[in-house]
């Protein structure tokens, strides 16, 4: 990912926006799941809580694809897909973080808090990203 993609999708990155992880069944079906994310620095996370399916998943196929995207016009999205680096411990402030972009101040600090600890931070490369923006073929308004 280079600085010009960063400052084209940057409204899209920091909004809370409909985000999809897909893990995968020991069968190859894939499983989509829609999530909270955020990125932080030069990674995309996602905290992901302990128990949860997607992490039996990972834990027999270790890949990923992560897409956010965009409901309205212009139709921006961004896809990852890869290997995910996973850190099991406390997830709170990341929870928080996330929790707040999508719920705002005082909703996703009650939310995060309410919360167990413990999760599991999923993290992938920003620079591994795809993205799309179908501005070019809408029609003018």
């Amino acid at each position: 990912m280079h600085s010009s993609w960063l400052t084209e999708f940057r409204s899209l990155i920091d909004a809370p926006s409909p985000a999809v992880l897909t893990t995968y069944r020991r069968d190859g079906t894939a499983v989509p799941s829609p999530v909270w994310y955020r990125l932080h620095g030069k990674v995309f996370e996602v905290v992901i809580a302990e128990g949860d399916v997607k992490l039996r998943h990972l834990a027999h196929r270790p890949q990923c694809s992560l897409v956010i995207f965009e409901a309205v016009a212009p139709f921006r999205g961004i896809r990852i897909e890869g290997e995910p680096a996973l850190r099991l411990g406390d997830v709170t402030l990341e929870r928080k973080s996330i929790a707040v972009r999508y719920l705002g101040r005082d909703l996703g600090t009650r939310f995060a808090a309410e919360r167990n600890a413990s999760g599991v931070l999923l993290t992938m490369l920003a620079d591994t990203a795809r993205t799309w923006n179908l501005s070019s073929i809408l029609p003018d308004s």
